[in-house]
């Protein structure tokens, strides 16, 4: 792809589709006409017609983002996040593809700007959405990865799996870290591919719903500067 005909922005959000699966153990979400095009026409001049639809679902369903009440009974919730924790935040791709190991520790921070930043880790595991494999041996991060972006300054946090934790272990340390520090997670990124190392703005938007600890959201990077995009990890 050549820089005059590089995209400005990409979407980094999966689809979220009735029925679909979810993290394990958790309700698929439901997406339905409350009203459809016949049926409203009751309702209107003739000729004139509307679909209202509805839909049910946990706040962990496709891409989505986890504010500091998620784990802290004290953090704020997605209604209360201000915009600036999740719009238009700088950001920057660490590349840790999933063939050098399931986990990631502080080691592959070295020398990356994090402070600052939403910092986006690429494994590659998107590519398995939706097979069953996405949600078995999925990429990590370690605890003390987790303590390098809260002390170095990271902003905000995202990954292209399921989760920024090993499942495996019920502590849950970079879920506890991170948002005990204010530093909101997206998880379930997709198309990290695309996207320069460094060079765009990264935002991840849920609606202003109180009560609620994660939501999905519409995640998308702004190129900022013509460097070759479509990368690997590594």
């Amino acid at each position: 792809m050549s820089d005059s005909t590089l995209p400005r922005l990409i979407d980094l959000s999966h689809p979220i589709q009735s029925g679909m699966a979810i993290y394990p153990g958790l309700p698929a979400p439901w997406v339905e006409d409350h009203m459809g095009f016949e049926g409203s026409r009751g309702h209107y001049a003739p000729g004139v017609e509307f679909r209202i639809g509805r839909m049910e679902l946990v706040g962990n369903s496709g891409t989505y983002l986890d504010a500091p009440g998620h784990r802290h009974r004290d953090g704020v919730d997605i209604g209360e996040l201000p915009l600036e924790a999740m719009t238009d935040l700088p950001g920057v791709v660490v590349r840790v593809p999933v063939a050098g190991g399931r986990s990631t520790s502080r080691e592959r921070l070295g020398g990356i700007e994090v402070a600052g930043r939403a910092v986006l880790f690429h494994t590659g595991w998107d590519l398995r959405w939706g097979t069953p494999d996405y949600f078995q041996g999925h990429p990590f991060l370690t605890e003390d990865a987790a303590l390098e972006l809260r002390d170095r300054g990271a902003l905000l946090v995202g990954m292209d799996t399921l989760n920024v934790d090993d499942t495996t272990d019920a502590l849950r340390p970079v879920h506890t870290l991170l948002l005990g520090a204010g530093i909101p997670i997206v998880e379930n990124l997709r198309g990290l591919a695309a996207l320069p190392d460094q060079g765009f703005r990264f935002s991840a938007v849920p609606p202003k719903v109180t009560g609620m600890t994660s939501f999905p959201v519409r995640a998308w990077a702004r190129l900022t500067d013509p460097a070759p995009a479509s990368r690997r990890p590594g």
